[in-house]
Protein backbone atom coordinates (compact mmCIF):
# COMPACT_ATOMS: atom_id res chain seq x y z
CA UNK A 1 0.00 0.00 0.00
CA UNK A 2 3.14 2.54 0.80
CA UNK A 3 3.96 1.91 -3.20
CA UNK A 4 -0.16 2.94 -4.57
CA UNK A 5 0.05 6.54 -5.01
CA UNK A 6 3.40 5.97 -7.36
CA UNK A 7 1.95 2.70 -9.28
CA UNK A 8 1.05 4.55 -12.63
CA UNK A 9 4.77 5.44 -12.91
CA UNK A 10 5.64 1.52 -12.06
CA UNK A 11 3.43 0.88 -14.26
CA UNK A 12 4.84 3.04 -16.75
CA UNK A 13 7.92 1.89 -16.28
CA UNK A 14 7.37 -1.61 -17.21
CA UNK A 15 5.29 -0.33 -20.73
CA UNK A 16 8.47 1.53 -21.24
CA UNK A 17 10.73 -2.06 -21.48
CA UNK A 18 8.01 -3.59 -23.03
CA UNK A 19 7.76 -1.23 -25.84
CA UNK A 20 11.46 -1.34 -26.16
CA UNK A 21 11.58 -4.89 -26.73
CA UNK A 22 8.85 -4.85 -28.97
CA UNK A 23 11.46 -2.41 -31.08
CA UNK A 24 14.26 -4.10 -30.97
CA UNK A 25 12.42 -7.62 -32.36
CA UNK A 26 10.31 -5.82 -35.01
CA UNK A 27 12.86 -2.44 -35.84
CA UNK A 28 12.12 0.58 -36.98
CA UNK A 29 8.38 -0.74 -38.50
CA UNK A 30 6.96 -0.08 -34.97
CA UNK A 31 7.93 3.42 -34.78
CA UNK A 32 4.60 4.33 -36.40
CA UNK A 33 2.51 1.84 -34.12
CA UNK A 34 4.63 2.53 -30.44
CA UNK A 35 4.19 6.00 -30.46
CA UNK A 36 0.26 5.62 -30.72
CA UNK A 37 0.52 2.95 -28.25
CA UNK A 38 2.95 5.56 -25.86
CA UNK A 39 0.31 7.95 -26.06
CA UNK A 40 -2.64 5.93 -24.89
CA UNK A 41 -0.46 4.43 -22.39
CA UNK A 42 0.11 7.74 -21.10
CA UNK A 43 -3.49 8.46 -20.89
CA UNK A 44 -4.61 5.47 -19.28
CA UNK A 45 -1.68 5.72 -16.38
CA UNK A 46 -2.60 8.86 -15.88
CA UNK A 47 -6.36 8.05 -15.50
CA UNK A 48 -5.25 4.66 -13.04
CA UNK A 49 -3.46 7.84 -11.25
CA UNK A 50 -6.72 9.41 -10.95
CA UNK A 51 -7.93 6.53 -8.31
CA UNK A 52 -4.95 6.02 -6.54
CA UNK A 53 -4.75 7.14 -2.91
CA UNK A 54 -2.96 10.59 -2.20
CA UNK A 55 -0.08 10.76 -0.18
CA UNK A 56 3.69 10.01 0.49
CA UNK A 57 5.19 7.27 -1.01
CA UNK A 58 8.58 5.05 -0.09
CA UNK A 59 9.02 6.32 3.31
CA UNK A 60 8.36 10.57 1.59
CA UNK A 61 10.01 10.39 -1.15
CA UNK A 62 7.50 10.81 -3.47
CA UNK A 63 4.43 12.51 -2.97
CA UNK A 64 1.13 12.67 -4.49
CA UNK A 65 -0.95 15.46 -4.48
CA UNK A 66 -2.88 18.19 -6.27
CA UNK A 67 0.24 20.04 -7.82
CA UNK A 68 1.63 16.98 -9.05
CA UNK A 69 -1.69 16.17 -10.42
CA UNK A 70 -1.92 19.24 -12.30
CA UNK A 71 1.67 19.29 -13.53
CA UNK A 72 0.86 15.54 -14.54
CA UNK A 73 -2.09 16.24 -16.77
CA UNK A 74 -0.35 18.73 -18.30
CA UNK A 75 2.67 16.20 -19.07
CA UNK A 76 0.34 13.34 -20.02
CA UNK A 77 -1.55 16.35 -22.85
CA UNK A 78 2.00 17.14 -23.81
CA UNK A 79 3.85 13.80 -24.30
CA UNK A 80 1.04 12.16 -25.99
CA UNK A 81 0.33 14.68 -28.16
CA UNK A 82 4.01 14.97 -29.96
CA UNK A 83 4.14 11.63 -29.73
CA UNK A 84 0.79 11.60 -31.99
CA UNK A 85 2.31 14.69 -34.29
CA UNK A 86 5.54 12.15 -34.20
CA UNK A 87 3.15 8.97 -35.98
CA UNK A 88 2.56 11.30 -38.04
CA UNK A 89 6.18 11.69 -39.58
CA UNK A 90 6.97 7.94 -38.54
CA UNK A 91 6.89 6.51 -42.26
CA UNK A 92 9.42 4.85 -44.47
CA UNK A 93 8.48 6.63 -47.66
CA UNK A 94 9.51 10.07 -45.41
CA UNK A 95 12.02 11.87 -47.13
CA UNK A 96 13.30 12.84 -43.40
CA UNK A 97 14.24 9.68 -42.49
CA UNK A 98 13.06 9.68 -39.41
CA UNK A 99 11.53 6.37 -38.40
CA UNK A 100 13.10 5.08 -35.36
CA UNK A 101 11.50 3.46 -32.92
CA UNK A 102 13.52 4.60 -30.26
CA UNK A 103 11.87 7.82 -30.23
CA UNK A 104 8.71 7.41 -28.69
CA UNK A 105 10.11 4.57 -26.22
CA UNK A 106 12.35 7.41 -25.40
CA UNK A 107 9.93 10.14 -25.18
CA UNK A 108 8.09 7.93 -22.61
CA UNK A 109 10.83 7.56 -20.50
CA UNK A 110 11.33 11.45 -20.26
CA UNK A 111 7.25 11.72 -19.49
CA UNK A 112 8.38 9.26 -16.87
CA UNK A 113 11.11 11.14 -15.65
CA UNK A 114 9.22 14.39 -15.93
CA UNK A 115 5.96 12.72 -13.33
CA UNK A 116 8.82 11.69 -10.70
CA UNK A 117 10.33 15.24 -10.61
CA UNK A 118 6.94 16.23 -10.33
CA UNK A 119 6.42 14.42 -7.52
CA UNK A 120 9.61 14.59 -5.83
CA UNK A 121 9.63 15.12 -1.90
CA UNK A 122 13.13 14.90 -1.52
CA UNK A 123 16.22 16.46 -3.21
CA UNK A 124 17.27 12.70 -4.08
CA UNK A 125 14.46 11.87 -5.63
CA UNK A 126 14.06 15.20 -7.57
CA UNK A 127 17.89 14.87 -8.69
CA UNK A 128 16.72 11.10 -9.72
CA UNK A 129 13.09 11.85 -11.86
CA UNK A 130 15.35 15.64 -13.38
CA UNK A 131 18.10 13.07 -15.19
CA UNK A 132 16.10 10.13 -16.59
CA UNK A 133 14.00 13.38 -18.24
CA UNK A 134 17.83 14.51 -19.12
CA UNK A 135 19.30 11.99 -20.27
CA UNK A 136 15.78 10.51 -22.52
CA UNK A 137 16.12 14.28 -23.90
CA UNK A 138 20.07 14.18 -24.50
CA UNK A 139 19.49 11.04 -26.83
CA UNK A 140 16.17 12.11 -28.55
CA UNK A 141 18.09 15.61 -29.40
CA UNK A 142 20.97 13.64 -31.47
CA UNK A 143 18.74 10.89 -32.50
CA UNK A 144 19.30 11.75 -36.41
CA UNK A 145 22.58 11.01 -36.61
CA UNK A 146 23.03 11.74 -39.83
CA UNK A 147 22.30 15.26 -39.67
CA UNK A 148 24.95 17.51 -38.32
CA UNK A 149 22.71 19.87 -36.90
CA UNK A 150 21.11 17.58 -34.89
CA UNK A 151 24.30 16.24 -33.58
CA UNK A 152 25.75 19.24 -32.59
CA UNK A 153 22.20 20.15 -31.14
CA UNK A 154 22.48 17.18 -29.00
CA UNK A 155 26.06 17.69 -28.05
CA UNK A 156 25.03 21.02 -26.90
CA UNK A 157 22.90 20.14 -24.84
CA UNK A 158 24.51 16.94 -23.11
CA UNK A 159 27.67 19.03 -22.35
CA UNK A 160 25.42 22.15 -20.48
CA UNK A 161 22.63 19.94 -19.08
CA UNK A 162 25.89 18.10 -17.43
CA UNK A 163 27.05 21.96 -16.35
CA UNK A 164 23.81 22.60 -14.97
CA UNK A 165 23.33 19.14 -13.12
CA UNK A 166 26.23 19.87 -11.34
CA UNK A 167 25.24 23.57 -10.12
CA UNK A 168 21.81 21.62 -9.20
CA UNK A 169 23.56 18.68 -7.16
CA UNK A 170 26.37 21.75 -5.49
CA UNK A 171 23.23 23.72 -4.41
CA UNK A 172 21.86 20.76 -3.10
CA UNK A 173 24.71 19.60 -0.70
CA UNK A 174 25.31 22.86 0.20
CA UNK A 175 21.14 22.84 1.33
CA UNK A 176 21.52 19.65 3.34
CA UNK A 177 24.98 21.14 4.49
CA UNK A 178 22.99 24.11 6.11
CA UNK A 179 19.88 22.08 6.84
CA UNK A 180 20.85 18.30 7.74
CA UNK A 181 18.11 16.95 5.78
CA UNK A 182 17.49 16.15 2.15
CA UNK A 183 13.58 15.62 2.90
CA UNK A 184 11.49 18.92 1.92
CA UNK A 185 9.57 18.52 5.13
CA UNK A 186 12.31 18.43 7.48
CA UNK A 187 14.09 21.29 5.23
CA UNK A 188 10.97 23.94 5.65
CA UNK A 189 11.09 23.05 9.24
CA UNK A 190 15.00 23.59 9.83
CA UNK A 191 14.46 26.78 7.23
CA UNK A 192 11.12 28.37 9.07
CA UNK A 193 13.28 27.74 12.67
CA UNK A 194 16.59 29.73 11.40
CA UNK A 195 16.76 32.84 13.14
CA UNK A 196 18.17 34.58 10.39
CA UNK A 197 19.23 33.31 6.75
CA UNK A 198 22.48 31.37 6.92
CA UNK A 199 24.93 32.50 3.94
CA UNK A 200 25.39 28.90 2.96
CA UNK A 201 21.47 28.52 2.63
CA UNK A 202 21.49 31.67 0.35
CA UNK A 203 24.12 30.56 -1.84
CA UNK A 204 22.52 26.80 -1.94
CA UNK A 205 19.45 28.69 -3.24
CA UNK A 206 21.27 30.61 -5.73
CA UNK A 207 23.18 27.56 -7.19
CA UNK A 208 19.60 25.03 -7.12
CA UNK A 209 18.11 27.76 -9.25
CA UNK A 210 20.32 28.15 -11.48
CA UNK A 211 20.48 24.97 -12.01
CA UNK A 212 16.53 24.79 -12.76
CA UNK A 213 16.74 27.73 -14.99
CA UNK A 214 18.73 25.86 -17.33
CA UNK A 215 15.59 23.19 -17.16
CA UNK A 216 13.34 25.52 -18.29
CA UNK A 217 15.55 27.78 -20.73
CA UNK A 218 15.14 30.79 -18.73
CA UNK A 219 18.15 33.79 -19.25
CA UNK A 220 20.81 33.66 -19.44
CA UNK A 221 20.88 30.12 -18.60
CA UNK A 222 19.05 29.68 -22.16
CA UNK A 223 22.09 29.35 -24.47
CA UNK A 224 21.02 25.72 -25.39
CA UNK A 225 17.20 26.64 -26.92
CA UNK A 226 18.29 28.16 -30.29
CA UNK A 227 20.34 25.55 -31.32
CA UNK A 228 18.63 22.56 -30.07
CA UNK A 229 15.21 23.81 -31.07
CA UNK A 230 16.62 24.18 -34.51
CA UNK A 231 18.81 21.18 -34.43
CA UNK A 232 16.33 18.75 -33.60
CA UNK A 233 13.72 16.83 -35.74
CA UNK A 234 10.82 18.69 -35.57
CA UNK A 235 8.38 16.54 -33.32
CA UNK A 236 11.18 15.68 -30.98
CA UNK A 237 11.68 19.76 -30.78
CA UNK A 238 7.84 19.97 -29.35
CA UNK A 239 8.07 17.71 -27.22
CA UNK A 240 11.00 19.70 -26.10
CA UNK A 241 8.81 22.59 -26.12
CA UNK A 242 5.74 21.37 -24.16
CA UNK A 243 5.76 18.10 -21.63
CA UNK A 244 9.38 19.16 -20.19
CA UNK A 245 8.40 22.97 -20.03
CA UNK A 246 5.35 22.11 -17.93
CA UNK A 247 7.06 19.65 -15.59
CA UNK A 248 9.97 22.04 -14.92
CA UNK A 249 7.63 25.27 -14.00
CA UNK A 250 5.90 23.03 -12.23
CA UNK A 251 9.37 21.50 -10.08
CA UNK A 252 10.38 24.99 -10.23
CA UNK A 253 7.19 26.06 -7.99
CA UNK A 254 7.30 23.25 -5.70
CA UNK A 255 11.18 23.64 -4.75
CA UNK A 256 10.40 27.84 -4.04
CA UNK A 257 7.21 27.49 -2.06
CA UNK A 258 7.26 24.16 -0.31
CA UNK A 259 10.51 23.50 1.29
CA UNK A 260 11.92 27.04 0.93
CA UNK A 261 9.06 29.10 1.75
CA UNK A 262 10.80 30.19 4.75
CA UNK A 263 13.57 31.88 2.19
CA UNK A 264 11.14 33.47 -0.05
CA UNK A 265 13.09 37.01 0.54
CA UNK A 266 16.07 35.59 -0.96
CA UNK A 267 14.95 33.74 -3.68
CA UNK A 268 12.30 35.66 -4.84
CA UNK A 269 14.87 38.38 -5.65
CA UNK A 270 17.20 36.49 -8.11
CA UNK A 271 13.71 34.65 -9.76
CA UNK A 272 12.61 37.80 -10.25
CA UNK A 273 16.00 39.18 -12.18
CA UNK A 274 15.55 35.44 -14.02
CA UNK A 275 12.03 36.55 -15.07
CA UNK A 276 12.85 40.24 -16.22
CA UNK A 277 15.81 38.89 -17.91
CA UNK A 278 14.02 35.83 -19.99
CA UNK A 279 10.98 38.65 -21.24
CA UNK A 280 13.71 41.12 -22.11
CA UNK A 281 15.46 37.82 -24.19
CA UNK A 282 12.88 36.47 -25.47
CA UNK A 283 11.58 39.73 -27.17
CA UNK A 284 14.51 41.44 -28.68
CA UNK A 285 16.37 37.98 -29.57
CA UNK A 286 13.31 36.90 -31.58
CA UNK A 287 13.08 39.97 -33.57
CA UNK A 288 16.20 39.04 -35.89
CA UNK A 289 15.24 35.19 -36.38
CA UNK A 290 14.01 34.40 -40.05
CA UNK A 291 13.63 30.51 -38.57
CA UNK A 292 10.68 29.71 -37.01
CA UNK A 293 11.85 27.05 -34.54
CA UNK A 294 14.38 29.27 -33.47
CA UNK A 295 11.44 32.48 -33.34
CA UNK A 296 9.76 29.65 -31.16
CA UNK A 297 12.97 29.25 -29.36
CA UNK A 298 13.21 32.67 -28.46
CA UNK A 299 9.45 32.85 -27.83
CA UNK A 300 9.72 30.38 -25.36
CA UNK A 301 12.23 31.86 -23.33
CA UNK A 302 9.72 34.61 -23.35
CA UNK A 303 7.21 32.95 -22.16
CA UNK A 304 9.08 31.18 -19.57
CA UNK A 305 9.83 34.96 -18.13
CA UNK A 306 6.29 35.61 -17.83
CA UNK A 307 5.70 32.25 -16.02
CA UNK A 308 8.35 32.72 -13.59
CA UNK A 309 6.69 36.59 -12.66
CA UNK A 310 3.88 34.19 -10.61
CA UNK A 311 6.73 32.86 -9.31
CA UNK A 312 8.51 35.73 -8.60
CA UNK A 313 5.63 36.92 -6.29
CA UNK A 314 6.02 34.42 -3.93
CA UNK A 315 2.28 33.96 -2.93
CA UNK A 316 -0.32 31.59 -3.69
CA UNK A 317 -1.99 33.86 -6.26
CA UNK A 318 1.72 33.87 -7.85
CA UNK A 319 1.56 30.29 -7.70
CA UNK A 320 -1.66 29.91 -9.38
CA UNK A 321 -0.68 32.37 -12.38
CA UNK A 322 2.70 30.09 -12.79
CA UNK A 323 0.34 27.29 -13.74
CA UNK A 324 -2.51 28.59 -15.31
CA UNK A 325 0.55 30.41 -17.67
CA UNK A 326 2.22 27.08 -17.86
CA UNK A 327 -1.32 24.95 -18.95
CA UNK A 328 -2.20 27.90 -21.87
CA UNK A 329 1.45 27.94 -22.84
CA UNK A 330 1.57 24.51 -23.70
CA UNK A 331 -1.67 24.33 -25.86
CA UNK A 332 -0.01 27.75 -27.71
CA UNK A 333 2.92 25.48 -28.43
CA UNK A 334 1.27 22.02 -29.45
CA UNK A 335 -0.96 24.24 -32.11
CA UNK A 336 2.32 26.40 -33.29
CA UNK A 337 4.33 23.13 -33.80
CA UNK A 338 1.62 21.54 -35.59
CA UNK A 339 1.56 23.72 -38.07
CA UNK A 340 5.38 23.62 -38.35
CA UNK A 341 5.86 20.11 -38.89
CA UNK A 342 2.83 20.04 -41.37
CA UNK A 343 5.05 22.74 -43.53
CA UNK A 344 6.46 20.49 -46.49
CA UNK A 345 7.86 21.47 -49.91
CA UNK A 346 8.81 18.66 -52.50
CA UNK A 347 8.75 16.17 -49.33
CA UNK A 348 11.18 18.33 -47.60
CA UNK A 349 10.33 19.83 -44.42
CA UNK A 350 10.56 23.87 -44.74
CA UNK A 351 11.07 26.10 -42.05
CA UNK A 352 11.36 29.49 -42.44
CA UNK A 353 9.32 32.11 -42.27
CA UNK A 354 9.21 33.24 -45.78
CA UNK A 355 7.99 29.80 -46.58
CA UNK A 356 4.37 30.66 -45.21
CA UNK A 357 3.82 33.02 -47.71
CA UNK A 358 0.39 32.75 -49.52
CA UNK A 359 -0.56 30.08 -46.65
CA UNK A 360 -3.86 31.72 -46.02
CA UNK A 361 -5.15 30.70 -49.77
CA UNK A 362 -3.57 27.50 -49.89
CA UNK A 363 -4.27 26.20 -46.11
CA UNK A 364 -7.04 28.81 -44.97
CA UNK A 365 -8.06 26.67 -42.10
CA UNK A 366 -4.22 26.43 -40.95
CA UNK A 367 -3.49 30.24 -41.49
CA UNK A 368 -6.73 31.07 -39.24
CA UNK A 369 -5.76 28.52 -36.54
CA UNK A 370 -2.17 29.45 -36.33
CA UNK A 371 -2.99 33.67 -36.58
CA UNK A 372 -5.38 32.97 -33.54
CA UNK A 373 -2.30 30.93 -31.80
CA UNK A 374 -0.08 33.73 -32.86
CA UNK A 375 -2.59 36.50 -31.40
CA UNK A 376 -2.85 34.32 -28.22
CA UNK A 377 1.13 34.25 -27.91
CA UNK A 378 1.48 38.30 -28.32
CA UNK A 379 -1.43 38.25 -24.95
CA UNK A 380 -4.13 40.10 -27.50
CA UNK A 381 -7.51 39.91 -26.03
CA UNK A 382 -10.03 37.79 -25.23
CA UNK A 383 -7.79 34.74 -26.23
CA UNK A 384 -6.33 32.81 -23.63
CA UNK A 385 -2.54 34.14 -23.70
CA UNK A 386 -4.13 37.46 -22.97
CA UNK A 387 -5.28 36.42 -19.04
CA UNK A 388 -2.40 33.46 -18.82
CA UNK A 389 -0.72 37.30 -18.82
CA UNK A 390 -3.07 39.03 -16.71
CA UNK A 391 -2.74 36.32 -14.23
CA UNK A 392 0.74 36.62 -13.29
CA UNK A 393 1.38 40.52 -13.69
CA UNK A 394 -1.78 40.68 -11.38
CA UNK A 395 0.10 38.14 -8.65
CA UNK A 396 3.18 41.09 -9.55
CA UNK A 397 1.41 44.50 -8.65
CA UNK A 398 0.19 42.45 -5.47
CA UNK A 399 3.58 42.08 -4.44
CA UNK A 400 4.94 45.28 -5.27
CA UNK A 401 6.75 44.45 -8.24
CA UNK A 402 6.07 47.16 -10.02
CA UNK A 403 9.47 47.30 -12.24
CA UNK A 404 8.91 43.72 -12.99
CA UNK A 405 5.39 43.89 -14.12
CA UNK A 406 6.27 46.97 -16.60
CA UNK A 407 9.23 45.67 -18.11
CA UNK A 408 6.46 41.85 -18.78
CA UNK A 409 4.11 44.41 -20.32
CA UNK A 410 6.95 46.38 -22.89
CA UNK A 411 8.46 43.05 -23.66
CA UNK A 412 5.39 41.66 -24.55
CA UNK A 413 4.42 44.93 -26.56
CA UNK A 414 7.70 44.44 -28.50
CA UNK A 415 7.25 40.93 -28.92
CA UNK A 416 3.52 41.81 -31.19
CA UNK A 417 5.69 42.62 -33.37
CA UNK A 418 7.66 39.33 -34.86
CA UNK A 419 3.71 37.31 -33.85
CA UNK A 420 2.37 39.53 -36.26
CA UNK A 421 4.75 39.34 -38.88
CA UNK A 422 3.96 35.99 -39.35
CA UNK A 423 0.82 36.83 -39.65
CA UNK A 424 1.23 39.36 -42.61
CA UNK A 425 3.51 36.80 -44.27
CA UNK A 426 0.51 34.42 -44.26
CA UNK A 427 -2.14 36.59 -45.40
CA UNK A 428 -0.61 39.57 -47.68
CA UNK A 429 2.90 38.17 -48.71
CA UNK A 430 2.89 36.09 -52.13
CA UNK A 431 3.70 32.37 -52.31
CA UNK A 432 6.26 31.34 -55.32
CA UNK A 433 6.00 27.81 -53.98
CA UNK A 434 3.55 27.00 -51.97
CA UNK A 435 3.24 24.26 -48.97
CA UNK A 436 2.18 21.07 -49.45
CA UNK A 437 -1.55 20.12 -48.60
CA UNK A 438 -3.50 19.32 -46.72
CA UNK A 439 -2.36 18.84 -43.50
CA UNK A 440 -1.88 15.32 -42.58
CA UNK A 441 -5.18 14.20 -40.38
CA UNK A 442 -2.93 13.75 -36.57
CA UNK A 443 -1.66 16.98 -36.84
CA UNK A 444 -4.91 18.99 -37.79
CA UNK A 445 -6.52 16.98 -34.45
CA UNK A 446 -3.59 18.53 -32.09
CA UNK A 447 -4.19 21.69 -33.89
CA UNK A 448 -7.69 21.96 -33.72
CA UNK A 449 -7.82 20.30 -30.50
CA UNK A 450 -5.44 22.91 -29.02
CA UNK A 451 -6.82 25.51 -30.88
CA UNK A 452 -10.67 25.34 -29.31
CA UNK A 453 -8.80 25.17 -26.10
CA UNK A 454 -7.25 28.55 -26.42
CA UNK A 455 -10.48 30.29 -28.48
CA UNK A 456 -12.49 28.91 -25.36
CA UNK A 457 -10.74 29.65 -22.39
CA UNK A 458 -12.44 33.16 -21.97
CA UNK A 459 -16.03 31.47 -21.78
CA UNK A 460 -15.02 28.31 -19.95
CA UNK A 461 -11.99 28.98 -18.16
CA UNK A 462 -12.75 26.63 -14.62
CA UNK A 463 -11.10 23.14 -15.61
CA UNK A 464 -7.52 24.79 -15.99
CA UNK A 465 -8.59 27.99 -12.96
CA UNK A 466 -10.20 25.88 -10.42
CA UNK A 467 -7.25 22.78 -10.63
CA UNK A 468 -4.72 25.15 -10.51
CA UNK A 469 -6.28 27.13 -7.54
CA UNK A 470 -6.60 24.47 -5.76
CA UNK A 471 -3.11 23.40 -6.42
CA UNK A 472 -1.22 26.56 -5.35
CA UNK A 473 -3.45 26.46 -2.22
CA UNK A 474 -2.75 23.22 -1.26
CA UNK A 475 0.94 24.31 -1.57
CA UNK A 476 1.18 27.14 0.60
CA UNK A 477 -0.97 25.03 3.37
CA UNK A 478 1.84 22.72 3.67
Amino acid sequence: MAAMPLLPEILLACAGLIFLMIGVFIGDRAAKPLAYAVAATLVTVFIIGLMMPAGPAFGGLFISDKLATFAKALIVIGASATAVMAAARATPSDASGVVRFEQPVLMLFAALGMMLMVSANDLISLYMGLELQSLSLYVLAAIRRDSLRATEAGLKYFVLGALSSGMLLYGCSLIYGYTGYTGFDMIAEQVLSAPETNVGLVVGLVFLIAGLAFKVSAAPFHMWTPDVYEGADTPITAFFAAAPKAAALALFARVMADPLVGAAESWSQVVAMLAGISVVVGAFGALAQRNIKRLLAYSSIGHVGFALIGLAAASEIGVRGLLIYTAIYLFMNLAAFACVLAMRRDGEAVEDIDDLAGASRTHPAMALALAAILFSMAGIPPLAGFFGKLYVLQAAVEAHLYILAVVGVLASVVSCFYYIRLIKVMYFDEANDPLEGPMPRDLGIVLGAATIVILLFIVLPGPIVSEATAAAQQLFQN
